[in-house]
């Protein structure tokens, strides 16, 4: 039976997203889980992927359209189908689909139509190049990458939009001249707008706590000796560990505010802030507080490249149940973040420095990180989210907490 390709939902606010290209043509054969389709939204380009295998018989939105949330985009057929026995339910909605009126071609036909995928698209680049480089007529191959494997950059298309220019309107050397307005990416104004609204709607507070991470380093010392780079364990993947773990002794900071009631999650969906070059996405690690300290490493990692590389997937993005903030390879001792929402609390956390600690009569050093919970009030209070972080403190004091639970 065949099975429609729907347009998913990336979070809680998205009620459109553009259809950016097709990585198939009809009469492909795909297989389930393969990427099939880009969709871009305000702040990423996702992939969606085919949810059976067989064929993509039927492209319902061409590449480039915008449409709302849950609209029929493709149809995939099992093997031994035909075109004919796909039901086209969602067909007649599709008005923004300069077609004739619906008749049965024949696949060679509609093959046709699909033209080949231009070389550019084959480029190494980010959603935010690929499109400024189409807007300004330059063609992607023709630009010297400078990020992650010559990857193109929005910077790279820049600096290539500027040689174009004649040189009296070229920007100096000593950077953009002062004053002027600078119109904000649609990344920086999805920010924009979800951080006014988080910020105005939901009444924050604040908690702070300082945590010895003394064993905790010295654990992911032990197990990173002879693990690959890639099987490798991180500052952060060890408190995505013990926040998750402490989560399911809190479920109230585990939830959202809908309405003057408290939804409690049934998952522990965590969110880890991925800097780009244009913003910040939150890639979602699913289930973390039932995942062992490996399985985290190694899904982080891969969750954060696909964000880095414009590569993420549909259930990468979206729906999170709890954020957590690192700034701690900046350098940064310490600092508070807004909530994401509709989540109810936020976990932003410093550096690991070592720092003088009186213990015993005597001033030793020791390795020590600070962390502050952002708590939406409407849903928690200071006694709730202070022993929370007296949880998290605790597994990452005594790291082996996070090894055999």
């Amino acid at each position: 039976m065949a099975t429609n390709v729907i347009l998913p939902s990336l979070g809680f606010d998205m009620v459109e997203g553009t259809l950016s290209r097709w990585l198939r043509n009809e009469g492909d054969r795909v297989e389930k889980g393969e990427a099939i389709a880009e969709i871009e939204t305000e702040k990423a380009t996702v992939e969606i992927e085919a949810a059976i295998s067989g064929v993509l018989t039927k492209i319902v939105v061409e590449a480039g359209k915008t449409v709302p949330v849950g609209t029929v985009i493709g149809r995939i057929a099992e093997p031994g189908e035909t075109v004919e026995a796909a039901p086209a339910p969602a067909a007649p909605p599709q008005a923004p689909i300069p077609s004739p009126p619906p008749t049965v071609v024949p696949s060679g036909a509609e093959k046709k139509e699909i033209p080949p995928k231009p070389a550019e698209e084959r480029v190494k680049s980010s959603p935010v190049a690929r499109r400024m480089a189409h807007e300004a007529g330059i063609d992607l191959a023709s630009i010297r990458g400078t990020g992650p494997d010559g990857r193109v950059m929005e910077r790279d298309v820049r600096a290539a939009m500027e040689t174009k220019l004649p040189p009296s309107e070229r920007p100096r050397e000593a950077g953009p001249p002062p004053g002027g307005t600078v119109p904000l990416s649609r990344m920086r104004q999805a920010i924009a707008r979800r951080m006014t609204e988080s910020k105005s709607t939901a009444p924050h507070f604040y908690v702070t706590v300082e945590i010895a991470m003394d064993e905790a380093m010295n654990v992911r010392e032990q197990l990173n000796r002879f693990a690959p780079d890639e099987g490798k364990i991180s500052v952060n993947d060890l408190i995505i560990s013990a926040a998750a773990r402490a989560l399911t002794r809190f479920p109230s900071l585990n939830a959202s505010y809908r309405d003057g009631s408290l939804e409690i999650h049934p998952r522990i969906d965590i969110g880890i802030v991925v800097a780009l070059e244009d913003g910040l996405i939150l890639p979602v690690l699913r289930g973390a507080d039932k995942k062992p300290l490996k399985t985290i490493a190694s899904e982080a990692r891969a969750l954060s490249e696909r964000a880095r590389e414009g590569k993420l997937r549909s259930d990468d993005v979206g729906s999170g149940t709890f954020t957590i903030s690192n700034l701690g390879m900046y350098e940064v001792d310490e600092f508070i973040a807004i909530i994401n929402p509709p989540e109810a609390a936020i976990l932003a956390v410093g550096a690991v420095a070592p720092r003088p600690v009186a213990a015993g009569g005597e001033v030793r050093i020791s390795l020590r990180m600070k962390a502050t919970l952002s708590v939406d009030h409407r849903v928690a209070d200071g006694a709730q989210a202070g022993r929370f972080l007296q949880e998290v403190r605790k597994r990452l004091e005594n790291p082996v907490t996070l090894l055999v639970d």
